[in-house]
């Protein structure tokens, strides 16, 4: 979000659906071989409007196998989007889910799970049969078909409990990525749902201070207390870095500590924090400059290579020995504003070096993402789109590569975006969010009420993913969305919508 110059769970809905179709077969033919025995354990950890998290535990009751192949349909025309645990293929019903090369063996009483996000619509009934490299593993007979009676080489089909889900951790969570999900240190799914606070971003730079407001443990409390999960903490490249266009009260270490201070808080309130580079140096008065000054007082349209990366490596540095801390790489690049075409302004977010328009050496978000790795964070990284963070029409297609594999996109949106109906969020988020996990960094509306970002909110519910609020501040509808008329969490009509939502789903 751009600023005026002013001093100022896991999936919802979650039953546990159990499937009916976890048995134990053995039987043989005449002058056949024996049938290999199984066991699947098939279970929905959680459901939402138009998608699911399933997956299939499978024991494997014969002779060792080296690679193995689990094939099951659906019934009701669900589809597959993302798995885990196995190379998940589908066609038509037919879904496959094949071993990795890391578990190919599967010996004697030995179990292997996986896991997968699919869509469904009208009913979401479970597979009513599965086989395992191609041999029969479970049949179920349905209530009214009599117990076979047992036989030495055919014992009676007994029923499995399905597996539960893991167990979300307690607290802020060591988060990783696993597909398109953000997960935790036991592998449960998480949202990043809450706020931003903005303050650290400008207050610094104007002489002011550090935040705009308190942000002792009573106001992070105030936070925790909306049942928010997350706190979006923006800041200033040159306050960080001590640059001496700052008061030395307010920038290096002083700086940094404030900074440190706010992150712990956070985390002791069981919060996730993710900490954003807002505004930095670099001089750009082309279309949509915020700003005249090669200063870090406004939003450039990218970052600089002159002191960005430098940032970020002293960022990473001093948080990555905790992954509870998110990155979040560069507030709202917005090339597309100094050059002509998509492809420049894709390229110059990706690559940096010389962009058309913009006059200063440019950090591209590959040039950020290697910045953080080379110092051996692995803490999840959000990257975002162009258009100040509104288009990702091109993300996947011009992604950096991360060695650690914890890159999640990052977007933003107000009612005054070009991307703010569910048409383009159909067209342009979804595809990103089948692949890697989304989160919308910023969610807000200038109608100081919450019509917007209820829409906003029920999209991204629907589909399990994560949405923070602009912003815990105690302005006004004339300088930005407001979440609170006072520190103490008093919302405004804008900030109900976002609370009583928080509310409902914690």
């Amino acid at each position: 979000m751009r600023h005026p110059p002013r001093l100022p769970a896991l999936l919802t809905g979650a039953a546990l659906l159990t499937a009916s179709s976890a048995f134990a077969v053995v039987g043989t033919a005449t002058g056949a071989a024996a049938v290999p025995a199984c066991t699947v354990q098939y279970s929905v950890a959680g459901s939402w409007a138009g998608g699911f998290q399933g997956s299939v535990t499978v024991t494997n009751g014969a002779a060792a196998l080296n690679g193995w192949s689990l094939g099951f349909a659906f019934a009701d025309g669900q589809r597959i989007g993302q798995g885990w645990g196995a190379k998940w293929s589908q066609t038509d019903a037919g879904v496959t889910a094949a071993n990795e090369s890391w578990n190919a063996s599967l010996g004697t009483g030995a179990s292997v799970t996986a896991g997968f996000i699919a869509s469904w619509s009208g009913s979401n009934r479970a597979p009513a049969a599965f086989t395992l490299n191609g041999a029969v593993c479970n049949e179920d007979p349905g209530p009214t078909e009599p117990t076979p009676t047992p036989t030495p080489t055919e014992p009676t089909p007994s029923p499995t409990e399905p597996t539960d889900p893991p167990d979300p951790v307690t607290g802020a969570p060591e988060l990783g990525v696993t597909g398109n999900r953000l997960t935790d240190q036991n592998g449960a799914t998480r949202r990043l749902l809450g706020v931003n606070r903005s303050g650290g971003e400008f207050m610094c730079v104007q002489g002011h201070g550090f935040f705009d407001g308190p942000v002792d443990d009573a106001a992070v409390r105030a936070i925790a207390d909306w049942k928010a999960n997350t706190v979006r903490i923006p800041l200033n490249e040159e306050c960080w870095l001590g640059h001496d266009n700052v008061k030395p009260e307010y920038r290096g270490t002083a700086y940094v500590d404030a900074v440190k201070g706010l992150v712990d808080r956070v985390l002791a309130h069981g919060m996730t924090p993710v900490v954003e580079l807002h505004w930095t140096y670099g001089q750009y008065t082309g279309n949509s400059a915020g700003c005249s000054d090669v200063h870090a007082t406004c939003q450039k349209p990218m970052p600089n290579a002159r002191y960005t990366p430098a940032f970020w490596t002293s960022v990473a540095n001093t948080f990555k020995h905790d992954r509870r801390i998110v990155f979040d790489l560069f507030n709202e690049p917005y090339p597309d504003r100094a050059t002509t075409t998509a492809a420049q302004a894709w390229t110059c977010w990706r690559d940096g070096g010389t962009c058309p328009g913009i006059g200063y050496e440019v950090a591209g978000m590959q040039d950020l993402v290697d910045a953080v790795r080379a110092t051996g964070s692995r803490n999840v990284v959000l990257v975002p789109g162009i258009a100040y963070s509104n288009d990702l029409s091109q993300w996947l297609a011009h992604a950096p590569t991360d060695p650690a594999g914890r890159l999640a996109a990052a977007w933003h949106v107000y009612n005054f975006n070009t991307c703010a109906n569910e048409a383009c969020w159909d067209s342009t988020l979804a595809p990103v969010s089948a692949r890697v996990p989304l989160v919308a960094g910023e969610i807000g509306e200038n109608t100081c009420g919450h019509g917007f970002i209820d829409r906003v909110m029920t999209w991204f519910d629907d589909r399990g993913l994560s949405y923070l609020g602009w912003t815990w501040n105690t302005w006004n509808c004339s300088s930005g969305p407001a979440l609170i008329t006072s520190y103490d969490g008093t919302p405004t009509s804008f900030g109900i919508g976002l609370r009583d939502r928080l509310r409902a789903l914690n």
